[in-house]
Order: C-alpha cells, then structure tokens, then sequence
C-alpha cells in the first residue's frame, strides 16, 4: 500500500473554541514522507511545528503543539480526519493559535478531504505493525490504553462518567471505512459543572451550543445557572429541568464516547505512523492519549527495522522455479527459496537454513554458522529480482554488485533459522545503477543489513 496526500487545498472557517477569535485553516497536499505538520501563517517566520507526540505542551481540555513561541490547540478533530481517512502527508496552516471549532466534531474536515480528494504517491506506507500487548495506565484516574496485535486498526473506546445521563457507554470503530458515517459527526461535550471553571480560565470564549453538547446533571441555584447562561450568551433555563442543553439531539445514545474514540485518533495520528492493531481505551482523555502515542513512537524507534510478517501457508509471489528463470545462480549459489511480496521499491524473500548447507562442512564445522558474506549475496539476489521486475524482459538482463557500504552483522545464522530478506529501493533506478538498502532477520531480530549499488546488464 503506498502513502497519500490530498489532491487539492482546502480552507475552512469558524471561531476558535477557547479563543473565541475568527480563524481560517488550511489543508494543503504534502510530498512522501512529509508527516502532518502545522504552520502558524500569522507569526513572524512563518514557523511549522512538526505534529508529534513529543511536541505536545498541554492537555487540559484539548491537544495543545508547541515550538518554541509557536503554539496551536484544538488539533485533535482536524488531525483525526486524516488520519482515518488514510492521509500519511499534509501541511496545514492556520492564522492563529488555535483551530477553529466548527460544529465540534469532524465532519466537516471529513466533508472537504472527500470533495478535494485523496492521491495516492509512490512511497509505500509505512506501518508499525503491534507484535506484542503493549499498555499504560493512570492509577489516580482509572485510564487505562492497550494496544494488542490485530492486522488492521480497530479501536474500543470505554466510558464511564459518573453521570445518570451517561454513565458507563462504549463505541468501537472496527474499520477506518466507517468512521466518515460513524464517528466524524459525533461532536465535543461538556458538563455545567466544569463549565465555571473554564471560563475563570479564560477558557471556551468561542464555545457555545452549536458546537457542544451541554449536560447539565447536578442541580445548582437558579441565580447560578443564569449566570452561565448569560456567559454563554444562551436562553435561561429552569434550574430543576436536568438533562442535556443543545440545539439539536443527540445522534447516537453514545454520542459521547464516540467523540472520544474521534479524539483517541487525533492523538494517535501524533504517533507519526499508521498502526496495525487494536486500541482497547478505558477513561481516554487527552492525558493518557499523549502519554500513550509518546510511549508508542519510543517502541517504534527501538524497533525501527521491522521484520515482515512470514506465514508458510501462503502462496508465494515467486516460487523457486520461478527465481531460477530470472537468476542465473544455480546450486549452491542460489540462496533465494522464494519471494512472499513485491513492490515497486521492495521485496521480500525467504531462504531456510538447514545443516545440509555445503558452506557448513567448512565454516565452523563444529559450530556451524552461516557466512556473512554469503547472507550479503542473499540480499543482493533479492535486489536483483527487485530491480529486474521493473524491466520488461527481465530473463535478457542480469544484475551486478557496483558496490557494498554499510554492512553491519548483529548475531550469528546457525542451522533451523529461517532469513527474512528485506531489500527497499533507495532511489528510482537510473542509466541502469540501482541503490538498495537490505536488512536480513531471524524471527524479529535484525541479523545483517547492509547498502549496496548494483548495475543492470544486459545478457549475451
């Protein structure tokens, strides 16, 4: 699967939530491997703030990034569009310190991605796909994110407000197919009782019942509820009539928790990466979420190189017959039993180790271990069959080795260890010298790696 940008720009207009001030922002398309990053147009330089985890400042009521002077809040609806709807590469710019609120969901941001739509690029997609549970927890406030080994991504969002109005709820998106129709219009909430509190901050200028829900489930004095009412700027209400304050009703029963679950995926977006696996949130709020992308893009950086998923049972792209019609090499020379994916820029390949290996009878024979360079020339066959597959005659063309960098051996390749070949294009081929860098794994353990430059010939 390859990386995707937007096809065209598109702006969108409101008034900040919190700021209250009138705001435009814009979605613009992004080059391979950009990421999300966001661009505050209004201030001197114009800066961009990359949106990762780590550059998150604060998470009191809503997803706050910051560089240096540069701050933007209020990210987490915009950013959840894109990441659900597939999006890898976007810059965005916004003309002050927040995004606007629109109507407190996703929708519209989903609404404009599908009418400019969505282009797919060269590079492949880059998934960090869950091999093993992985989970935080706040033991002072119950949140609990786990994440456990799933092929696509799915996530549980569980709920519990100590309300009557919505007390314990769940929601779950099993398919980033329906999030457009399931999530995207579930809209932000908010109970009277915090409401004070965040006004006494300074807080929610731009708040108000076209963009939140409003519960209202702890009777307070008449004099008190008409004092908010007033802040808000909304109609008086009978201090007694308990219930939800809005202007429309409520969409699903568990509006509430769909919004969060709209939110988990803004916040994840910050993990850098698209994830294979399922996310089981109890209690999220912004807090854990950052804690946990955080967590989660420090577990990708100590397993940077992945090893590709291997299942024995399925058909290969090529099989043994196949590889000896397009390589030359021959027993004992060919090292390649078969290719389980190939791209546009990378191939996967497998070789299966056993004792009957002939390099066995004199490399160690007493503790026989695999050749380093012999697992170099293993790589190399899988580049070979790489690059060949970019050319339409591949049997009338031979690759050769230019040039090997960067060869690093990590651990020792005995008998009943199975090789994972990984060989990605570095750079498109040109005048027939191609650049690829190769890594061979056992199990999930990188055991060689290396750079090489080889130069596509034709047969005599």
């Amino acid at each position: 699967m390859k990386q995707k940008t937007l096809k065209g720009s598109f702006s969108l207009f409101g008034k900040g939530l919190h700021t209250g001030l009138n705001l435009t922002v814009t979605f613009n398309p992004a080059p391979e491997n950009t990421g999300y990053k966001i661009q505050r147009i209004d201030l001197e330089g114009q800066p961009i703030i990359d949106a990762i985890a780590e550059n998150v400042i604060d998470t009191q009521r809503g997803t706050v990034l910051g560089k240096g002077d540069a701050r933007v809040s209020t990210v987490e609806h915009g950013l959840s569009a894109l990441y659900a709807l597939g999006i890898d590469n976007c810059l965005i710019q916004v003309n002050g310190p927040e995004f606007p609120i629109l109507d407190g969901s996703a929708i519209l941001y989903v609404n404009k991605i599908q009418e400019v739509g969505i282009e797919e690029q060269n590079a492949p997609k880059d998934y960090y796909i869950i091999r093993k549970k992985i989970e935080i927890k706040d033991e002072q406030t119950g949140s609990c994110i786990t994440i456990l080994p799933d092929d696509a991504f799915t996530i549980t969002a569980m709920c519990s407000f100590e309300s009557k109005f919505i007390n314990s709820q769940f929601a779950t998106l099993d398919d980033p197919k329906k999030y457009a129709d399931e999530i995207a219009s579930a809209r932000t909430f908010v109970f009277v009782r915090d409401i004070e509190p965040l006004l006494q901050a300074n807080l929610i200028k731009g708040g108000d019942l076209d963009n939140a829900i409003v519960i209202y489930e702890r009777q307070t004095t008449q004099e008190r509820l008409d004092m908010l009412a007033d802040m808000l700027h909304v109609e008086h209400r009978d201090a007694t009539d308990l219930g939800y304050i809005q202007h429309k009703p409520l969409q699903w029963e568990n509006e509430c928790t769909r919004h969060k679950l709209l939110d988990i995926i803004g916040d994840m977006a910050l993990i850098g990466k698209p994830i294979k696996g399922r996310i089981i949130a109890t209690r999220p709020g912004h807090t854990i979420n950052n804690k946990f992308a955080r967590m989660m893009r420090k577990e990708i950086r100590k397993h940077e190189i992945q090893a590709p998923i291997y299942d024995p049972n399925e058909e290969p792209v090529m099989d043994v017959n196949r590889i000896r019609e397009l390589l030359p090499h021959r027993y004992p020379m060919q090292l390649v039993d078969k290719v389980i994916e190939l791209g546009a820029t990378t191939i996967v390949g497998v070789k299966n180790i056993t004792a009957n290996e002939p390099f066995f009878q004199g490399h160690f024979p007493q503790e026989p271990v695999m050749p380093g360079v012999l697992q170099i020339e293993a790589m190399a066959q899988c580049g070979g069959l790489l690059v060949l597959n970019t050319l339409e005659e591949p049997e009338r063309w031979s690759t050769y080795f230019m040039k090997i960098d960067d060869v690093k051996f990590r651990q020792k390749v005995v008998p009943g260890d199975t090789l994972i070949f990984k060989v990605e294009l570095l750079a498109p081929v040109r005048h027939g010298i191609s650049s690829m860098k190769g890594y061979v794994f056992v199990g999930d353990h990188v055991v060689s790696e290396a750079t090489f430059t080889a130069q596509i010939v034709k047969n005599k």
